[in-house]
């Protein structure tokens, strides 16, 4: 098991930028597929992106592609979310999540950091 901290949520006004953290311990995420997930109230929670640890290879939601860049460092145990442009939209709690198997869901979740963009 991980066990994952979020942080850089905020209040950011449209078009403005946040870059989010997400902290590991408890194992290594280098052989985890790591994602982002945001959700709203009355809402599921829906991928943002995802990061696979073979290929690093990307996905992201239509509705963030271009604006928004995730990445990670395998040696620091950390996921990042880069966010630009932000648009009203885009508020939501955001999660960090990891997952062991690529076919299955995610095995672990952070807290979620809430990201509030106003217009």
């Amino acid at each position: 098991q991980v066990q994952l901290v979020e942080s850089g949520g905020g209040l950011v006004q449209a078009g403005g930028s946040l870059r989010l953290s997400c902290a590991a311990s408890g194992r290594t995420i280098s052989t985890l597929t790591m994602g982002w997930l945001r959700q709203t109230p009355g809402k599921e929670r829906v991928v943002v992106a995802t990061i696979s640890w073979f290929a690093r290879t990307t996905y992201y939601a239509d509705s963030v592609k271009g604006r928004f860049t995730i990445s990670r460092d395998d040696a620091e145990n950390t996921l990042y979310l880069q966010m630009n442009s932000l648009k009203p939209e885009d508020t939501a709690v955001y999660y960090c999540a990891a997952k062991r198997r690529d076919n299955a869901g995610y095995d672990d979740w952070g807290q979620g950091t809430q990201v509030t963009v106003s217009s």
